[in-house]
């Protein structure tokens, strides 16, 4: 028996379509397959990367960040992605629809919410990162 493979990270959100048109911006990625209310997009043939899949769900809540109350939605999970240059990353990932979050818990992080407001991270190695290579937070 092979061992289980993680192959995609599925997020919900108000419209599939209009949150992976923005991780297709973010993350140069390409439509791998669609439904009306399912989207799957990935890295491009020979590029690596991991897939991600957005599935609308009417009754979406947004995440709260960082958390404020008990009672709120609660983030469950964040991406973090690897860049070069954090001040030009930031800046584009606004113009493709992202939003600065209000609270910066790092200097080499920044922390942006996609259209449906999944936080996510943006980050430059340094020298204050986990063994996994990702930011320590």
């Amino acid at each position: 028996m092979s061992p289980a493979r993680l192959s995609t990270v599925v997020l919900d959100a108000h419209d599939a379509h209009e949150l992976a048109g923005f991780y297709v911006r973010l993350l140069d990625y390409e439509v791998r397959a669609e439904e009306p209310d399912w989207v799957l997009i990935g890295p491009p043939p020979g590029r690596p990367g991991t897939a991600l899949a957005f599935e609308t769900e009417a009754a979406y809540v947004e995440p709260v960040w960082p958390t404020r109350r008990a009672g709120d939605q609660q983030m469950m999970l964040h991406l973090d992605i690897e860049v070069d240059d954090l001040a030009a990353e930031t800046a584009r990932a606004v113009a493709a629809g992202a939003r600065i979050a209000a609270y910066q818990p790092q200097d080499d992080v920044r922390v942006l919410l996609d259209p449906s407001g999944h936080p996510f991270c943006l980050w430059v190695e340094s020298t204050s990162t986990d063994t996994d290579g990702a930011p320590s937070q």
